[in-house]
């Protein structure tokens, strides 16, 4: 399967996020990402932020063209 998405961009608080909409078998999942000089720095989540993802590895792109949003 092929990984299909849009990537915005979307400036808060001072962050650049990379907000990926997923279309095809994985429509209506979307993910947020921020990059950080150092894990332990402080930021402000934006209100529209979920639940953290980052350990869940059925989130990974390969997995999700192996195992798509909507087979969940």
């Amino acid at each position: 399967l092929k990984i299909i998405k849009t990537r915005y961009l979307v400036i808060y608080s001072g962050y650049t996020w990379e907000v990926d909409e997923f279309h095809d078998k994985n429509s209506g999942l979307v993910v947020a990402e921020i990059e950080l000089e150092d894990e332990n720095e402080k930021f402000d989540l934006p209100p529209w932020i979920g639940r953290e993802v980052t350990a869940d590895f059925k989130y990974l792109n390969s997995n999700l063209a192996l195992n798509p949003f909507s087979n969940w």
